[in-house]
């Protein structure tokens, strides 16, 4: 079969687009999707336990974000108390309800957690050479802080597996490293 060469260049013109929509697609992922503006947290409203970096900054702009979610994704990991009182501030997104450290929770941002469709649903953790299974309760906000809901801390980055600390004594990350680490997860 003999292929004309307008057809040839029908074909690779139509090849390059896929593979320049595909890179478009691939960069819009990770693009930042909008900005809030910082509040300063009341007296005694910010809650620093698990380790938090800073809260929000009066005045300042903080990037919000709408990840995607693949097969096994990279992730960060960190860590956050659902307990009432604790840094993670309301209830749990999925139930209204806080949960023990003691138990293998996760919140997870915004485009992974997808709409509380991954609410009540396992997901398997691998890092320091371990896996863990935890239920996924909550939202690690990726669009909203800066607020009490969110214990007056920044947006979640894109790319946050929020988890209890009964995660990061199950990978057996020593206590003085729990806070942040790279990680992969999937569905259980």
């Amino acid at each position: 079969m003999k292929i004309s060469s307008s057809s040839a260049v029908c074909f690779f013109s139509l090849l390059l687009l896929a593979i320049n929509l595909s890179i478009l697609e691939a960069k819009t992922c990770k693009r930042p999707s909008g900005k809030i503006r910082g509040k300063k947290p009341p007296p005694g409203q910010y809650n620093p336990e698990n380790y938090t970096p800073d809260c929000c900054k009066e005045g300042k702009l903080y990037t919000t974000y709408k990840p995607r979610v693949s097969g096994r994704t990279k992730a960060f990991l960190t860590i956050n108390s659902f307990e009432k009182g604790g840094d993670g501030g309301a209830p749990s997104e999925c139930d209204d309800k806080y949960h023990s450290d003691n138990t293998p929770v996760v919140a997870l941002s915004t485009g992974w957690f997808n709409n509380m469709q991954r609410c009540f649903q396992n997901i398997t953790k691998y890092g320091n050479g371990r896996s863990v299974n935890a239920m996924v309760v909550d939202e690690c906000d990726s669009t909203a802080g800066c607020d009490s809901d969110h214990d007056y801390q920044p947006p979640c980055h894109n790319n946050i597996v929020d988890t209890s600390k009964a995660v990061w004594k199950a990978l057996k990350v020593p206590k003085d490293d729990w806070g942040e680490l790279d990680i992969y997860w999937s569905e259980a």
